[in-house]
């Protein structure tokens, strides 16, 4: 089985500690350090994901980062796409150049039914489902919601701009 790429990892670690903000601001720092991820990459990242409409950013004071959307309605092929590009499976299972619908590989028909279930199943588990899964096993730290004010709450649809 292919893995996902560790970039498309930290994203989805980023997503999951985002959803455990409750809508609140967060900063890159406190996800940076909440999901171990180094600071200066997961800043880039986080952009990825604002111009992608995963989440939405705010400069400034009290800005930070917040799910655009709730996490059951992010799917963990949306955040692969949106880190790797649509087209972050490779066609062909060998590599190969030349293999197309046309002149198939000896494994293209296998690879293009297997593809699409990677996919279907990518579509189907959401950030809820693997923040739901890293709580219970205690995987991600969780983040302490009571030392955020409730002012620093995110309540308007947009945030304008990206950090």
């Amino acid at each position: 089985m292919l893995p996902l790429s560790q970039t498309t990892g930290y994203a989805i670690l980023a997503l999951g500690c985002l959803n455990g903000c409750c809508g609140r601001l967060m900063l890159a720092r406190e996800i940076a350090a909440s999901t171990g991820t180094p600071l200066p990459y997961l800043s880039k990242l986080l952009h990825a994901l604002c111009r992608r409409g995963l989440i939405e950013g705010k400069r400034g004071y009290r800005g930070g980062f917040v799910l655009a959307r709730p996490a059951e309605q992010i799917s963990l092929l949306e955040v692969a796409e949106a880190v790797e590009g649509d087209a972050w499976l490779p066609r062909c299972l060998l590599g190969l150049a030349e293999c197309s619908p046309q002149q198939v590989c000896p494994a293209h028909e296998f690879w293009a039914v297997e593809r699409e279930r990677i996919k279907d199943k990518l579509r189907a588990t959401t950030i809820a489902d693997v923040a739901a899964f890293a709580r219970q096993r205690g995987l991600v730290p969780l983040r302490d919601d009571s030392r955020f004010p409730p002012e620093n709450s995110h309540s308007s649809g947009s945030v304008e701009g990206g950090p």
